[in-house]
């Protein structure tokens, strides 16, 4: 019996295994099948060597009200040269930056794509790129700039093919006379005459590898665009000339610090939002192709509102002409971006004076002064202190660092109101010592802030920060990003500038959905929005104030090298900076004069037909009469030095106030904090209940930044 029923068991064992067995033979075979399908398919479908030419067509940029902007024109600069012409400099340089075994390999590099993909899995960004120099000639010479598994199928079978019927010299040849370097040049010949006014032979080595860097972004590492950016990109180039042994590391070192000497960029014609033109330009050419978008006749709809643009060209008008350098690019400089709070969509963008292709708005990186103290304050707010918590406004010396007032007085015991609304840096630096420069920053950054450097010997973690004395900086595009959070109850919307992209045959390339995400409490937020508007209202941006609920701050950097205004009403959210390109000082300009003059003049014109209404008030607000000297509880009606103010419910005082003669200064000198642990990503601060810890007070503050945050003055 037992035998029968090990037998039994055994056949049924085999059974199912053949079962098994045969559903994995037909599933390998419906893939299988699938796979040659999908692959036959691609295969039928891909241009021959010879292409397939199609009358090149410009492309059109829509507002969004679907108003015509611009038309992109497919005019082509490109002047084919031999590969004999090609300096060799200029031949290493890109082999070394795109292909550093273009010799070595058939067309496709496997090892290629696993070093890539390990370079960028552990440098997290893109150092290399996997496809080879001849994948990208089949692509850009035959294909379209499309990311899917199709086009990667045909990319790939092209490039055997085409190292089958050239040589590498030749293929050399028609990449370096393909691909787009920006300013409308196509191939190394136009680009030399484009940026250096000479042929490609005379090239030098610092030119070539200048060159050699320009096709990854052309608009953003353009050197007419950001000389910065490209000359970053031509340090990497050399670094890689070093690395496969083209050049040694004492050249590479001398080279980077040689004059490029590229000619004077001409002047483009002022037409209406030409740098916001451009920035959809370099998004579109980084995501498509030049070629798509130069001469795929694309349909671009953006968010652009052309009236609202018209107004802020209008509005930075108002910036006055102190010096014109030799590119007559006036001076000081300017940028204004608005959005809209509730969808992220960039309503107006001015990225300078409209006569250069350097986008301010988006590209410069300054110091935001007193901008950057809102996020000071929301961080205390959401640590439990109150619009009128009391801090005494008196000297405080943090290691060798001792913040002052613009004034160089101090005010005694004042609000968090009063010293927000009028700009009082000791208050800014002691609130940022009792909370910790990691919740500020943590807010920042959760907000919008992309530029904020949280590791490394100088970092933003120390209590500079407070006053908006930053490492980097942060740009106008992102600032107003983060003030739109707030005018949004504490959600964020990433801003965008295209809405949808449409190819000449009208199939919907790309549409944009909205993201949300709250990461604000909507009471803090509107706690904070409260204290705001008493800036305009009463404090240092009263010339911002356009009759209707807004709130703003003012930002002014030491040495009146930057100054802004940065405001939002519940429907739209601008920031204003004015600066020189070089950071000379302008001596009496603050954030409450010309940029809140502008902020003023843009937003009443973009808003004159939206009906005034006030921010939102969520629930679990409650208001209470406090005293303007120790923020407790008033109960005399007679009592005019006391005023109304309102708390997340639960914050409230419960105290009454007590006359001045019975109280007792407490020690307002708290020690600074210490290091802070590294990261790059900043965890969530802890609960409202929460006390910061006190750091050893043995442990030196981070050191200061050499241009140190300004003071601001009361407008």
């Amino acid at each position: 019996m037992n035998s029968n029923t090990r037998n039994s068991r055994r056949h049924s064992q085999s059974g199912y295994a053949k079962i098994v067995a045969l559903a994995i033979i037909v599933f390998i075979v419906l893939v299988t099948g699938a796979g040659l399908g999908f692959l036959t398919a691609s295969l039928n479908t891909m241009p021959s060597l010879k292409g397939e030419i199609r009358p090149a067509a410009s492309s059109e940029i829509y507002d969004v009200h679907g108003n015509l902007i611009t038309t992109i024109h497919s005019v082509e600069n490109r002047v084919p040269v031999s590969i004999n012409k090609i300096p060799q400099n200029l031949q290493n340089a890109f082999v070394a930056t795109e292909d550093a075994r273009f010799y070595q390999h058939i067309g496709i590099d496997p090892r290629g794509i696993l070093r890539a993909a390990w370079a960028n899995l552990t440098h997290h960004e893109v150092e290399e790129g996997g496809s080879t120099i001849t994948q990208q000639l089949a692509k850009n010479a035959l294909l379209t700039q499309a990311q899917t598994l199709k086009r990667k199928i045909q990319e790939a079978v092209l490039a055997l093919q085409i190292e089958r019927q050239y040589s590498k010299k030749e293929i050399l040849e028609m990449y370096l006379n393909q691909i787009y370097f920006g300013q409308g040049a196509y191939g190394v010949q136009a680009a030399a005459q484009v940026y250096f006014g000479k042929n490609v032979q005379d090239l030098t080595l610092a030119q070539c590898a200048m060159l050699a860097g320009i096709p990854r972004s052309p608009n953003y590492y353009s050197p007419f665009n950001n000389l910065k950016a490209a000359k970053e990109r031509q340090a990497t180039v050399l670094e890689q000339m070093v690395k496969y042994g083209y050049i040694d590391s004492t050249t590479a070192a001398k080279i980077k610090k040689e004059d490029l000497h590229l000619v004077k960029h001409s002047v483009k014609n002022n037409t209406v939002a030409s740098y916001f033109i451009d920035y959809v330009e370099q998004l579109l050419v980084d995501k498509y192709g030049a070629d798509a978008v130069y001469k795929d006749g694309l349909k671009i709809y953006t968010t652009l509102d052309l009236n609202m643009q018209r107004a802020a060209e209008e509005a930075m008008k108002r910036l006055p002409t102190v010096s014109t350098d030799k590119n007559g690019i006036k001076e000081p400089q300017g940028a204004l971006v608005a959005i809209d709070p509730h969808t992220g969509y960039i309503k107006a963008m001015v990225g300078g004076r409209g006569n250069d292709q350097f986008n301010r708005a988006v590209l410069a990186e300054r110091q935001p002064g007193s901008a950057f103290k809102p996020f000071v304050y929301l961080a205390a707010i959401e640590s439990g202190m109150t619009p009128a918590t009391v801090v005494d406004d008196s000297p405080v010396t943090f290691g060798d660092w001792s913040p002052t007032n613009y004034e160089h007085e101090f005010n005694g015991p004042v609000t968090l109101r009063t010293a927000l609304a009028d700009s009082l840096n000791v208050v800014a630096v002691k609130v940022a010592n009792k909370v910790g420069p990691d919740k500020i920053l943590y807010y920042a950054q959760q907000m919008g802030i992309t530029t904020l450097v949280l590791n490394g010997a100088t970092n933003d973690r120390n209590l500079a920060m407070a006053l908006g004395g930053l490492t980097r900086g942060v740009t106008p595009l992102d600032i107003a990003s983060a003030y739109g959070v707030l005018a949004n109850q504490g959600i964020r919307v990433e801003p965008t500038a295209i809405l949808k992209v449409v190819d000449r045959n009208g199939k919907v390339l790309e549409q944009h959905t909205p993201r949300e995400r709250v990461v604000v409490d909507a009471r803090s937020d509107y706690i904070l929005v409260d204290m705001m508007r008493s800036v305009i209202s009463e404090g240092t941006g009263v010339a911002a104030n356009i009759g209707r609920p807004a709130a703003g701050k003012t930002g002014t950097t030491s040495d009146y090298k930057d100054a802004w205004f940065v405001g939002f009403t519940p429907d739209l959210v601008a920031s204003v900076w004015m600066g020189y390109d070089k950071g000379q000082y302008m001596h009496g300009i603050t954030g409450g004069s010309i940029p809140a003059e502008i902020w003023h003049s843009f937003m009443v014109k973009a808003l004159a037909n939206v009906p005034p209404h006030d921010f939102v008030k969520p629930g679990g607000i409650v208001s209470a009469t406090v005293s303007n000297k120790d923020g407790l509880l008033v109960t005399d009606p007679k009592n005019k030095d006391s005023h109304t103010e309102i708390f997340i419910e639960g914050t409230q005082p419960t105290k009454l106030s007590v006359p001045a003669e019975k109280k007792k200064t407490p020690d307002q000198t708290a020690p600074p904090n210490g290091p802070l642990p590294g990261g790059s990503t900043l965890p969530p601060p802890p609960n409202k209940t929460d006390k910061p810890a006190t750091p050893d007070a043995t442990v030196p503050i981070p050191p200061v930044p050499s241009d140190k945050p300004a003071v601001e003055k009361k407008n």
